[in-house]
Order: structure tokens, then sequence, then C-alpha cells
């Protein structure tokens, strides 16, 4: 599966992977106005062999041909998770 990377210029180490095909107008409007501009990073070939460095490749590519489009977000950081599971206590 062959896609297109995007970063958003409005939220730090969010980006968004498009199929081939798609294009950033075709997504919906909330999630645009969310995202921004985007900037475009590379291109890429998507294979259930690839790694990808932040998300399970397989997730994107299912993504991807489900609805077009992959939103990446931004890691969490530990100390958000010590956060989150002393919050869920």
């Amino acid at each position: 599966m062959i896609c297109n990377v995007f970063r958003s210029n409005r939220k730090k180490e969010t980006f968004i992977y498009l199929a081939r095909g798609t294009e950033f107008e075709d997504l919906p409007d909330d999630l645009q106005q969310a995202f921004g501009p985007p900037q475009r990073v590379m291109g890429l070939v998507l294979s259930p062999e690839r790694k990808l460095a932040q998300v399970d490749v397989k997730t994107v590519i299912e993504s991807l041909e489900n609805t077009g489009y992959f939103l990446q977000l931004p890691p969490k950081t530990p100390t958000e998770d010590k956060i989150s599971n002393w919050l869920s206590r």
C-alpha cells in the first residue's frame, strides 16, 4: 500500500497518513480544522513486514483501507502514564 505522510503545524508530533488517492480535503472538516495546514513529510510503501517507529504498521494499513487515513498522535510520556495510572486507582 502506498501512502503519503503529513505533519501538523498545530499539534506537535502529530502526523496523518493518507492512502494514495485520498486528499487532505477528503477528510472530515473537524479533523482538517484541528490538524491545520498539512506539511508533507514523505511517501511510504507499507507492507505487513515494514516497521514503523511509533505505531504498528498493520493498524495503519487497516485504517487506510477502511477510512483512507490514519491519525498518529504524539506518544505518551512516562510521566503521563504515571499520572494516568495514579488517577485510575
